[in-house]
């Protein structure tokens, strides 16, 4: 009779043990593949956002867009820019890749870089509303491409990408010109 107790019991005791290690597995498994569709669901939210925000600069420095500012009502020495009926589809897309952006966003260096991004590339559509194309200043630009980087850099990192130098090397840029 004892040696029956004991046989039941080791038995039970292997299925409720093996029972507890499927589940764990099955826990870590799902945890993974959570993990793995945020990751998907941030990187195209982030080259959206991207692509967004480079048809929308492109479009605000074309010598034919029509562009209006007016200053900002919270912000002394800054302007709001305004499009035109066929710039208004480049705004209204910045603007909701950007809240895409946001939302996904599991960093707050993430969040912030979104946000200096948008801000610059208003500036420079401001800018454009009262002068040529060519004639807004190179400094505007060199801070926004600072600020892609710094973005790209905190999203890279966000999603768990290797680090990369993303400013511009002279020796890579060399590298990549046929040799003469």
């Amino acid at each position: 009779m004892t040696g029956i107790a004991v046989t039941a019991f080791v038995t039970l005791s292997a299925v409720v043990l093996g029972g507890w290690l499927s589940l764990r597995g099955q826990d870590r498994l799902w945890k993974r593949d959570h993990a793995r569709q945020w990751r998907d669901i941030r990187l195209t939210a982030y080259a959206e956002f991207i692509e967004a925000h480079r048809n929308y600069v492109a479009f605000a420095v074309e010598p034919d867009a029509q562009i209006k500012s007016i200053p900002h009502p919270r912000r002394p020495g800054e302007h709001m820019p305004f499009f035109d009926e066929k710039g208004r589809p480049y705004k209204e897309k910045l603007e909701a890749a950007r809240t895409a952006a946001r939302l996904v966003a599991e960093c707050e260096e993430t969040a912030i870089a979104i946000a200096r991004l948008v801000h610059l590339a208003r500036q420079i559509a401001a800018a454009r509303a009262d002068t040529a194309a060519d004639a807004i200043p190179p400094e505007m630009f060199d801070n926004l491409w600072s600020a892609e980087r710094a973005f790209l850099v905190a999203a890279r990192q966000e999603l768990g990408l290797p680090t990369l130098e993303l400013g511009i090397n002279a020796d890579i840029v060399r590298g990549l010109q046929p040799e003469q």
